[in-house]
């Protein structure tokens, strides 16, 4: 199938205007436009100097506004002006001032680190003076108390003695018949009580000694463990 034909004849306009005939016109035509009522020269002239005019009038306006302006901006600077010195004699008022108080302050300090320094000195006087003074109390009450104390010590020690003694002799009297002779039987218990404590220091000394033969055996068993180990690691570096 074919293209459908889309085509328009074309069609001047102004040959169809021409075709169709004159139109009424609806605006103000050229010929209006050239006949329009102008001024003429004198009245242009007498516009020319109204404007002049109005302009002096402006200008006179505006030379006020700008005289009134820099009074105005003359006052304000003079009061900046006074402002700002005053501000600066306040400041040197106030430095003054301050070097004064400093002086003071510095000569008050001055008087009190010497009234300080002297009272501290005075303080660690007398705290010296009391420790010497404890110290000689102290030094008197010890050596008061220590033959007091080896003498208790002493004491208590024959005291433990002593019922230690007496407890064993007891059991051991329990255990032999009354119909014994008791003086044999008291000799035999404080010869075996002796014999017993000298057993049980005698155990009591070869404790220690073998807990320290064991010290000295892991020591050297460490030791021996360390020295392969620094071999073996120095071996694989190189």
């Amino acid at each position: 199938m074919g293209k459908r034909d889309n085509r328009v004849a074309y069609m001047n306009p102004v040959a169809m205007a021409r075709w169709k005939g004159s139109s009424q016109s609806v605006g103000p035509t050229i010929q209006d436009y050239l006949n329009r009522p102008r001024p003429t020269w004198e009245e242009v002239k007498k516009q020319l100097e109204n404007k002049k005019k109005g302009s002096k009038a402006l200008a006179e306006f505006e030379e006020k506004m700008n005289e009134n302006w820099k009074k105005e901006l003359e006052k304000s600077r003079e009061k900046l002006l006074s402002g700002n010195v005053s501000s600066s004699k306040k400041k040197e008022k106030k430095k003054k001032k301050k070097k004064k108080s400093s002086r003071s302050s510095s000569s008050s300090s001055s008087s009190d680190s010497s009234s300080s320094s002297s009272d501290s000195e005075n303080k660690r006087q007398e705290k010296k003076k009391k420790k010497k003074k404890n110290r000689s109390h102290r030094s008197s009450d010890s050596s008061a108390s220590e033959p007091e104390s080896k003498e208790s010590l002493k004491k208590k020690k024959k005291s433990k003695d002593e019922t230690e003694k007496e407890k064993y002799i007891s059991k051991k009297r329990k255990k032999i018949h009354p119909e014994d002779k008791p003086v044999s039987s008291e000799s035999s218990s404080e010869s075996d009580y002796e014999e017993e404590v000298q057993a049980r220091k005698k155990k009591r000394c070869e404790e220690r000694e073998k807990a320290k033969k064991k010290k000295k055996k892991q020591h050297k068993k460490h030791s021996k463990k360390k020295k392969k180990k620094s071999s073996s690691s120095s071996h694989k570096s190189e």
